[in-house]
């Protein structure tokens, strides 16, 4: 026997429950992983009512019951052992995949790390059958009494990898996570009923019906009347669904939806494409709703690419982006009503450029169609030959300003002109309705007026929600605004925040509030959707801002209530913005770190010129 025949191997074989846990690591992230796993499971068994129950986001206990096919006694075994599946039998099989789940991980990982219970009965059966796995290990098998189809049932998820468990994140943020999974199946199969109840609440009652009055459900009543439907197809794909007006794009992301074969897929090229588009629409760091569904042959694509078969690869990417470009942009466009271009002018149009250049830094918020009336206005007034005049570029300017607001640069002319009298001789100017400039001692200040106000409110709503003395307004008549399941378990999470900050809200069934009061700083002609703002810049702040969550709101308020840039003050106004300001704590930054202020000594203006 050789040396190396008498010496240990260091490669072992893992033992099963070690290497079940570790499989389970990347199929199970968190309870939304079991929710989607089981939800696949049920849609796959042919159900057409499914029930969700959550307990505590998920820790405590995760049920899914459907009224499906249900499983026989040698089934409900095997369906736990890792690699059995009933959805492959060859090689073959896993180019024409169909079927949400396959490869028959799913159940074997949700096991391993948690307590199973499963109660089914198929219909040519009298009996169901009642079995229990503890950790990966068979703990009993029963006769039951139970209505025909399936339920799982897991508990004390993660109790046996108590690292997993600390990794988890807070009950809101993992049940955000839950609602995303059931919206996904929900929107992908709408002649399913949904019922999912969380610690007790009913959270959503999905009747069978039509996708649009089931994406109003489940996002809100003012979504069926935005939405834009669409369906297209080639040889190669056929591409349907809805695209949402821009009118409806949030602060945040989480309202994009992708599907291949009825599949929830992510697919950044795509999602990059769709917020292209809408990039003329929709402010800078929107986002819009749609929910796109592409049909392809199974042997077109790849969705065997990702752990959780959350990726997916197409075999022709290039022309599924090209069709999808050209079909978002022609029902956008069709939408917006604009105009086809007219080919035979696009000479002109290229000989403009030039002209346009002229301005382009101030019309490069106006979409490509306004800035083309804008040219044609202009183009009335002969300024090709004296562009580079000083009076004519004023023009051009107003013009641009004009036309986005719908005045004439006449009237915007004589505002400015009154303005700039109005502070003259009061020691503070307002310049170009943004900046403050007053004379110091040593030289002159200028203030963001915007930026300065948010850290006075800032300041001010920590302070009184310390003090628990918060400033609110009683609304004369009380609101109530309707939220989304995801936003309204967020406002539960933060209600007592909220309230401490001055506002008044009681919390109502139905994932509804009734909005008493606001907190002083608000003001009262835009109350209804500013806590709605606020709770998607929370939301959005969340990811990129190391602030606690007292601090978020409290920054969420101020970026709302703030004096906004473009808005005229009185030199009184002005006065008191400034004494405000440098009574606060931190005056020369906003909450984010931002200059509130600079100042230029008498020197540094002296070396502009010496």
């Amino acid at each position: 026997m050789t040396d190396t025949e008498n010496s240990a191997s260091i490669i072992k074989v893992l033992p099963p429950e070690v290497a079940n846990k570790i499989a389970a690591g990347e199929v199970i992230q968190r309870p939304a992983s079991i929710v989607k796993e089981l939800l696949d499971n049920s849609i796959d068994s042919g159900a057409d009512r499914i029930t969700i129950t959550i307990q505590n986001a998920g820790r405590t206990m995760i049920q899914v019951s459907d009224n499906g096919c249900g499983m026989s006694e040698t089934d409900i075994k095997l369906c736990f052992l890792r690699h059995a599946t009933s959805k492959l039998q060859d090689i073959e099989d896993l180019y024409n995949i169909r079927t949400l789940g396959f490869r028959g991980e799913a159940m074997a990982s949700v096991a391993s790390v948690s307590h199973v219970t499963v109660t089914t009965k198929r219909l040519e059966d009298n009996n169901g059958i009642e079995y229990e796995i503890r950790g990966g290990e068979e703990n009993k098998l029963d006769p039951a009494a139970t209505e025909n189809g399936t339920t799982v049932t897991v508990r004390n998820l993660f109790y046996n990898v108590p690292a997993r468990r600390a990794f988890l994140k807070t009950d809101a943020t993992e049940f955000r996570h839950i609602l995303l999974a059931i919206q996904q199946a929900a929107i992908a199969y709408p002649e399913i009923s949904f019922h999912v109840d969380a610690d007790g609440e009913i959270i959503y009652r999905l009747p069978s019906d039509e996708l649009a009055n089931r994406i109003s459900e489940l996002f809100g009543h003012t979504y069926k009347a935005s939405l834009i439907p669409f369906s297209e197809e080639t040889s190669l794909v056929r591409m349907q669904g809805y695209l949402s007006d821009p009118k409806l794009a949030k602060k945040t992301r989480g309202e994009q939806f992708l599907f291949v074969n009825k599949r929830p897929i992510m697919h950044r090229h795509i999602n990059y494409i769709i917020q292209e588009i809408y990039r003329d629409w929709i402010k800078e760091g929107q986002y819009p709703f749609y929910a796109l569904f592409f049909e392809v042959d199974p042997d077109q694509v790849d969705v065997n690419v990702h752990p959780a078969k959350q990726e997916i690869k197409f075999e022709d990417e290039r022309s599924i982006s090209t069709f999808t470009r050209s079909v978002i942009k022609k029902m956008l466009n069709d939408h917006m009503k604009v105009p086809m271009w007219d080919p035979e002018r696009e000479d002109k149009w290229t000989d403009r450029r030039r002209f346009q250049g002229g301005f382009k830094s101030q019309s490069s918020h106006i979409p490509n169609h306004i800035t083309r009336n804008l040219y044609e206005t202009i183009q009335g007034h002969d300024l090709s030959e004296k562009i580079h005049s000083e009076k004519d570029n004023k023009f051009v300017t107003n013009e641009i300003h004009a036309i986005s607001a719908g005045r004439s640069s006449e009237d915007i002319a004589k505002q400015a002109d009154k303005g700039g009298k109005q502070a003259a001789g009061t020691g503070f100017w307002q310049i170009h309705n943004q900046f403050i400039l007053s004379q110091t001692r040593s030289g002159i200040f200028i203030m963001d007026q915007h930026a300065a106000h948010k850290r006075i409110i800032y300041e001010k709503v920590l302070s009184e929600a310390d003090s628990g003395l918060p400033s609110t307004q009683q609304l004369l008549f009380p609101q109530t605004v309707n939220f989304s399941a995801t936003d309204f378990s967020l406002l539960k999470e933060l209600h007592p925040v909220i309230t401490r900050m001055g506002f008044n809200v009681q919390l109502l069934s139905g994932n509804s509030a009734m909005m008493l009061g606001v907190p002083s700083d608000i003001r009262l002609d835009n109350e209804h959707h500013v806590l709605e703002s606020i709770m998607e810049q929370y939301k959005r702040m969340a990811k990129s801002i190391t602030l606690n969550e007292k601090e978020r709101i409290a920054l969420a308020l101020a970026n709302k209530a703030a004096i906004p840039r473009g808005k005229r003050l009185s030199p009184e106004e002005m006065e008191a913005l400034v004494d405000q300001l440098f009574a606060c704590n931190e005056p020369f930054r906003d909450p984010v770190g931002k200059l509130t202020v600079r100042s230029l000594s008498v020197e540094e203006l002296q070396n502009f010129f010496y």
